[in-house]
C-alpha cells in the first residue's frame, strides 16, 4: 500500500451519522477481552434507542457480558457502488435483558440468529464511545506497485 498521504479522503464522522450507518447494516463484529487474549465474533445486530442488540448463548461473548468486560462492536459497509466505505465502532457496556418489550422489540426489528442452536440471551451494548469513518476506496492501481516488463 502507498503511505501517499496526499489526496487522502478520509472524514471522520459525528456521532448522528455513525447511527444512521449502523441502522443501514446488520452485520458486525463484536470483540471481548478474555484471559486468553481477545476473542471477535460476527453478529447480527440491530440499533435500538441508542444502543445496540444482539442475541447470543452459552459462550465467550455471554461470559463476558457476565463478566462486565467492555464490548467493543464494530460495523463496516459500502456506498451502492463500492467507491466510498464506512466503518463505526461502539464501544461500551454490556448486560443481558430478559424483559418481555425488549425481547419483542428485536424480533419485530428483525433480529433473529443465523446459525442453528440456541441464541436466548439478548444483549445490549450501552455505548460510552461511538466513533467512525467514511473514505474513498481507491482503485487497485493506486495501492498496488506495477508489475515490471517481465512479470517479476
Amino acid at each position: 500500500m502507498q503511505n501517499d498521504t496526499s489526496g487522502r479522503q478520509t472524514e471522520v464522522l459525528n456521532v448522528h451519522d455513525c447511527w444512521k450507518y449502523l441502522r443501514s447494516a446488520s452485520v458486525g463484529r463484536v470483540a471481548v477481552s478474555t484471559a486468553s487474549g481477545p476473542e471477535i465474533f460476527p453478529v447480527n445486530y440491530v440499533p435500538d434507542y441508542g444502543t445496540v442488540v444482539f442475541r447470543t448463548g452459552p459462550g465467550t461473548k455471554l461470559d463476558a457480558v457476565l463478566g462486565g468486560a467492555t464490548i467493543v462492536l464494530e460495523a463496516d459497509g459500502l456506498n451502492a457502488y463500492g467507491t466510498i466505505a464506512w466503518s463505526v465502532i461502539v464501544k461500551g457496556t454490556a448486560e443481558v435483558v430478559d424483559s418481555a418489550q425488549d425481547v419483542q422489540e428485536a424480533a419485530d426489528a428483525g433480529l433473529s440468529p443465523w446459525e442453528p442452536g440456541s441464541k436466548d440471551n439478548l444483549v445490549r451494548v450501552t455505548p460510552s464511545e461511538v466513533s467512525g469513518r467514511r473514505f474513498v476506496i481507491n482503485p487497485p492501481s493506486r495501492w498496488w506497485p506495477p508489475l515490471d516488463s517481465q512479470g517479476t
